[in-house]
């Protein structure tokens, strides 16, 4: 489904209005998800099966298995957790955890159960092609936080869906926090028009 879909489909979900601007270019960073094997893992061993990973347990007790497709990296202990990032979407992440109990299942290590998969954060950029006045905005909105002289940005926090917001003079956002995509979207739909319903934006 194109961004484009997605953004109509979450302003419909969401009953949100469709903002007056111009539709917001949201980019997913990093997809964290955590994973269960519900089992111990013999990290020596699969760094003897794999020469690429890296395992230096003297300086971090995980190991780093990366992939090149999806481009992730998965840190793997020996509790049988493991913790997955650098994914663009919650498909990806999944897939690239799945690859991963794929190849050691493949060189005979016994998984006994399915990986138990959790999506832990989603970061995003988004551009809302506009100027923001984060200085009306911090006297205006609620639960917001803006110390300039310290940090350029104003951190906003929203309570449905629960995400932190960072929000620049530029337009630029930084959302994270969210569990699912679609939360992202409903986000910025609902600052975006929330800023205007305001007056805090002016679009180039």
């Amino acid at each position: 489904m194109r961004i484009k879909d997605i953004y109509r489909k979450t302003i419909l979900l969401c009953d949100a209005k469709m903002p007056k601007g111009p539709q917001p270019k949201v980019e997913i960073q990093n997809v964290v998800a955590s994973v269960t094997l519900f089992q111990k893992l013999d990290l020596a061993q699969i760094q003897r099966t794999f020469p690429d990973v890296e395992y230096k347990p003297a300086q971090f007790p995980g190991l780093v298995f990366r992939l090149a497709k999806p481009k992730t990296a998965t840190l793997i202990f020996s509790s049988g957790k493991m913790v997955c990032t650098g994914a663009k979407s919650e498909e990806e992440s999944i897939k690239a955890v799945k690859t991963v109990v794929r190849s050691l299942k493949r060189e005979d290590f016994l998984i006994k159960e399915e990986p138990q998969i959790e999506i832990q954060n989603i970061v995003a950029s988004i551009d809302l092609h506009g100027r923001i006045d984060l200085e009306r905005a911090a006297s205006i909105l609620e639960n917001v936080m803006y110390e300039p002289e310290q940090f350029p940005g104003l951190i906003f926090r929203m309570q449905t869906p629960k995400v932190v917001i960072l929000m620049f003079a530029s337009g630029k956002l930084v959302c994270t926090g969210a569990k699912y995509e679609k939360d992202v979207y409903e986000a910025v739909t609902k600052l975006q028009e929330l800023l205007e319903e305001k007056g805090l934006i002016t679009y180039h």
